[in-house]
């Protein structure tokens, strides 16, 4: 059989350049889809957010933390165009939410909203985590008006006589709080700067704490004057003071600790944070609409009733107030340890 030499050259050489030409596009087509998941990806960040955010709020419903975060939530919702949704998720002085919203998906959908207790729950060692391990969003509110409270028919008038009968009935006196919570802190404080020592009694979350007062179970309740107003005017509480350096403008009849001659002052700040590895340009997103938030009118008009303010902070300026708190609420927690 004669055989074209030149014919099997071409076809050999044609088929050549076909793997080389398939072998190129499966090149290309690995680096287009590589280069397609990474648009896709900075579309999904540009388009955030494009579904619901759940909040978890590690309190239980009818609280200041519930109050204020719902408060906040509804303008959210507003300047992200998308439902911001409040899950409350209590316990342990609020570690078990803060770690369910550590845990969660860093897509941006899911962020913690909590308060000072974060550090008073690390100081305690309720939790293995802080503030640290959160990407930090910013802060919306600040709460000046952190109060004593006690039931109409107390024999305490004020601070004085409070103070008087703490040192009479050393471990006595009952005032209720939640371990690793706020007032917690606020109790040791108090009992280092009049040296007395009260009976410690955890009746939960801040509704439990007004049902205890209000059936007369627990002598003191240490909690933000704004929840419990509408008790203090209908006349079945009275405030013994607020620990802030200034009288609140809403309520100007109740004087601060320091006109009572206890010289100590907090804040109750409320803050939001994301998973650790929540992308940078979400949080952004998010931080720039709860500042416009808190600069908002109408939002401030809303909680003006509930004795708060509208406070924003930058998350690298809450964490510079995290790190000046901890300080401050170590050295407290050691000095009630000696």
């Amino acid at each position: 059989m004669k055989v074209n030499f030149r014919r099997l050259l071409m076809m050999g050489f044609l088929l050549l350049v076909a793997l080389v030409i398939t072998a190129c596009n499966g090149s290309n087509s690995e680096s287009t889809s590589g280069s397609g998941s990474e648009a896709e990806a900075d579309t999904n960040a540009s388009d955030y957010p494009d579904k619901p955010i759940q909040v978890v709020v590690p309190a239980g419903a009818g609280g200041d933390t519930d109050r204020n975060t719902r408060i906040t939530a509804e303008y959210l919702s507003e300047e992200l165009g998308t439902d911001v949704v409040v899950s409350n998720v209590g316990g342990a002085g609020g570690t078990v939410g803060a770690k369910e919203a550590l845990d969660a998906n860093p897509d941006g959908y899911t962020v913690l909203a909590f308060h000072n207790s974060m550090i008073i729950n690390s100081l305690l060692d309720l939790a293995e985590f802080s503030y640290e391990d959160y990407q930090l969003a910013g802060a919306s509110v600040q709460d000046l008006g952190n109060a004593f409270i006690v039931h109409a028919d107390s024999e305490y008038d004020d601070l004085e006589s409070l103070i008087a009968a703490a040192k009479e009935n050393p471990g006595e006196i009952s005032i209720a709080t939640e371990t690793g919570a706020f007032t917690h802190l606020q109790l040791l404080a108090f009992q280092e700067a009049t040296g007395t020592q009260f009976n410690i009694v955890d009746v939960g979350g801040a509704a439990e704490k007004v049902t205890a007062l209000l059936g007369k179970q627990i002598d003191i309740v240490p909690t933000q004057l704004g929840l419990v107003q509408e008790y203090i005017k209908s006349g079945d509480f009275k405030a013994l003071g607020i620990m802030a350096d200034e009288r609140l403008e809403g309520s100007p009849d109740v004087p601060t600790f320091k006109e009572e001659g206890v010289d100590i002052s907090f804040d109750k700040f409320f803050f939001w944070a994301f998973p650790k590895d929540t992308p940078q340009e979400v949080v952004d997103k998010f931080s720039s609409a709860l500042e416009k938030v808190a600069n908002n009118p109408d939002f401030k008009a809303e909680l003006d009733p509930h004795l708060v303010n509208p406070a924003y902070m930058t998350p690298d300026e809450l964490k510079s107030h995290f790190e000046t708190l901890t300080e401050e609420y170590k050295a407290l927690h050691e000095s009630s340890q000696q």
